[in-house]
């Protein structure tokens, strides 16, 4: 669109010299014949030759031609009787013109193709004039649908006119090259007949005619181009701010408050009735807005202008999908960004990038693919490419943002993050034949599937460094008061929290099954063993390696239960520990569904057993104590230095026992009662019984006072201040003192 186009006035004669023209019968652009043919033709004095030519003009006999010569071939001029032209009237004859056939028959040109009708001249005026009114009116377009409809029916016949110049010159320029060959081959003949002689001169006066012809319609075809030009200039920038108007109307206010991300975020001093713009109005443009740009890129496509069309709205809509993302917060991330993140930052960057693509995969990418269906529905292929065009670039920019963090350093805690992102470019993947035509769907699937492999390639690796991460807790310190041992509550949670993925894990797991690593100690358990091959068949390759790490962990926490002194309270870690396990398990679904029935009954079962071998280490010499096995000879007399010393014993153990394990700790309540009350259960009502029978064998006051410090209710209120994991409760002799 850079020809001079302003320029015709130098080219086409102004009205003086149309009147001029006019007056030596030879129109302003399409005559013919100029003066200088005319001319030509009186010196030739070629009768026969004129003759022809009035003939192809359609004029009368020689009679007449004299008279017809001075007439005026223009269909308007403008006399003082005449009307001036109407451009609605000359607008049907342009339309019958271009309704009429023209076509080339066996090379020979119809008299009626050679010429263009005079009012042409005319409707380009008109036309000239309309367009500067256009552009000197301040309306926008769309607000007077007819004058617009008008407006680009008037476009379109001028784009007509220039594809029909254009066949006619090129179909001139054809005859000339048929006529110059032909001419060499005459050349070559040497001597004519006579009667071809003549026969060549009526083909050359044709040629004379045609090559006027031609010249007059060069002249038109550039005169046209030009007007071409201007309106396509005109409606591109018609097009152009339609565009913005609806991107504009899309973008965040310029007072409006944001977060960190560039969010829109509400403020106190926002009216509760204003509807706060989300990017779900996307693409946020109106029926009316769709219709206009729709009838003004057919225009420009059937003129030839497809590119300038096309690269406004891709412009455009690339600096809308801009704006899109920054209102969701993303921004653009390069890998060696990525590399250099602190996990902490990714962490935060990576919900917003799911949130992302999943708005482009349901709301953007259709919208668009509609929207430009819409404007571009003349070219259903230009369409797709222009949406192909603009959506792989978003695609491609949001696949790099997930390679990288394939890439980044592998940690323990980016396995939910990793699987969330393969979650979403899983569950994109079915739908990408709705969203993109179909030569480029190989090619997106292949990179997302690229991409989502990646992510759950790091997820198995990560999971199962599981492993090495038990292995390498071999702390030499015990945890005090028996608690629940940090390592517990961190591989406990961290699979509960697997298990909510328990699905997507069994997945990724069986699509890398196969991956070779170094290490053998951190490959998955899910080979066939032989002495399992029967029970594990059929088990899942996550099933398998979730049960290696729980079997790493038991023989772990065993370890660590030995680093305790006294027995019991190694029972007491277990039973902590065992506990935790089985609760969290049973709280979860999933994390019960793969751990299975038989592995909770195994694991209570051994709770039980822990809590028996409690009650054996600590309570078995306080019972011993009361047993009456011993304090009674022969004649049925009860020895009191025994008897004393049994009380005594008593008190001391039982002294020690409350001491000591009031300060351990039994973190869960249902526990701690159950073994509270199996505690009491055992040891007072043994203890009553002894005291009401080998109490009355001890002298009343002083004695009794001495060995007897404990009454049955003293010792079930004492039993109950155990695993409180509080030192105060070690000052029961104080207390009683």
């Amino acid at each position: 669109m850079e020809k001079n186009i302003d320029d015709h006035s130098n080219t086409f004669p102004h009205k003086d010299e149309e009147n001029n023209t006019n007056a030596n019968n030879t129109p302003h652009s399409l005559s013919p014949k100029t003066e200088e043919n005319a001319k030509e033709a009186k010196s030739d004095g070629e009768n026969e030759k004129a003759n022809d030519l009035d003939h192809v003009k359609g004029e009368p006999e020689e009679g007449d031609k004299e008279e017809k010569e001075n007439e005026d071939v223009l269909t308007f001029e403008v006399t003082p009787e005449t009307p001036p032209p109407n451009l609605e009237k000359v607008s049907e004859d342009i339309d019958q013109f271009l309704a009429t056939p023209h076509e080339n028959n066996n090379n020979n040109v119809s008299d009626n193709e050679e010429k263009i009708p005079e009012f042409v001249d005319k409707f380009l005026d008109l036309v000239e004039e309309k367009m500067a009114r256009y552009k000197s009116c301040e309306k926008k377009w769309g607000e007077t649908v007819e004058e617009d409809s008008s407006f680009l029916e008037d476009v379109n016949r001028v784009s007509k006119l220039m594809k029909l110049l254009s066949i006619m010159l090129t179909e001139f320029q054809s005859r000339e090259e048929k006529e110059e060959e032909k001419e060499g081959e005459e050349e070559k003949k040497g001597e004519e007949e006579n009667e071809k002689e003549k026969e060549k001169e009526k083909e050359k006066e044709k040629e004379l005619q045609e090559k006027h012809a031609k010249k007059d319609n060069s002249i038109l075809f550039n005169r046209v181009d030009a007007i071409q030009q201007r309106a396509m200039s005109y409606l591109e920038e018609e097009f152009h701010l339609l565009m913005e108007e609806s991107r504009v109307e899309n973008k965040p206010e310029p007072n409006g408050a944001h977060d960190s991300k560039g969010k829109n975020v509400a403020t106190p001093e926002s009216s509760e009735n204003e509807p706060i713009e989300t990017p779900m109005d996307f693409p946020g443009f109106k029926d009316e807005a769709i219709t206009n740009l729709n009838k003004i890129a057919r225009e420009m496509l059937f003129a030839g202008y497809d590119s300038e069309c096309c690269h406004v709205y891709i412009v455009s809509r690339k600096h809308s999908f801009g704006d899109g993302l920054h209102k969701l917060g993303y921004e653009r991330i390069s890998i060696d960004e990525v590399q250099r993140m602190q996990w902490e930052s990714l962490e935060r960057e990576i919900p917003t990038w799911i949130n992302t693509f999943k708005e482009c995969a349901t709301v953007w990418f259709p919208g668009e693919r509609k929207l430009v269906a819409s404007i571009f529905s003349e070219d259903p292929s230009m369409a797709d490419t222009l949406y192909t065009n603009l959506t792989r670039v978003v695609v491609f920019q949001l696949l790099n943002f997930a390679e990288s963090v394939a890439m980044a350093k592998r940690a323990a805690e980016k396995l939910f993050k990793s699987l969330d992102m393969y979650e979403t470019l899983r569950d994109t993947i079915p739908n990408l034949e709705k969203l993109f035509p179909k030569d480029i769907v190989d090619e997106i699937k292949a990179e997302m599937t690229s991409a989502k492999n990646r992510l759950g390639e790091v997820a198995v690796l990560i999971f199962c460094e599981l492993e090495n991460s038990i292995k390498n807790d071999n702390g030499k310190t015990p945890v005090a008061g028996g608690a629940i041992h940090p390592l517990t509550r961190y591989i406990i949670n961290y699979l509960r929290l697997s298990c909510e993925y328990k699905d997507t894990l069994e997945e990724v797991f069986r699509e890398h099954s196969k991956i070779e690593r170094s290490d053998s100690t951190s490959r998955p358990r899910y080979e066939n063993e032989n002495q399992h091959s029967n029970e594990k068949e059929n088990e899942s390759p996550f099933t398998g390696q979730l049960t290696r790490v729980m079997e790493l962990l038991d023989t772990n926490l065993e370890g660590k239960a030995k680093l305790y002194k006294e027995v019991p309270l190694s029972c007491i870690f277990m039973m902590n520990n065992g506990r935790y396990i089985v609760q969290k398990i049973k709280s979860s679904t999933e994390f019960y569904q793969v751990m299975g029935e038989t592995w909770y009954r195994k694991r209570s079962t051994e709770l039980r057993t822990y809590h028996k071998n409690y009650q054996i280490e600590t309570w078995g010499k306080i019972l011993n104590c009361l047993s009456p096995k011993g304090l009674n000879d022969n004649n049925g007399k009860v020895p009191k230095p025994a008897l004393k010393e049994r009380f005594k014993t008593f008190n001391t153990l039982f002294d020690e026992i409350h001491k000591t394990q009031s300060t351990w700790v039994m973190h869960d309540e249902q526990l701690k009662s159950e073994l509270r009350v199996s505690i009491s259960s055992l040891v007072i009502p043994a203890y009553r019984s002894f005291l009401g029978r080998f109490s009355q064998y001890l002298d009343p006051g002083r004695q009794t006072e001495k060995y007897i410090k404990f009454q049955a209710e003293d010792i079930e209120t004492y039993i109950d201040e155990l695993f409180d994991g509080n030192p105060n409760h070690g000052t029961m002799a104080r207390r009683r003192a």
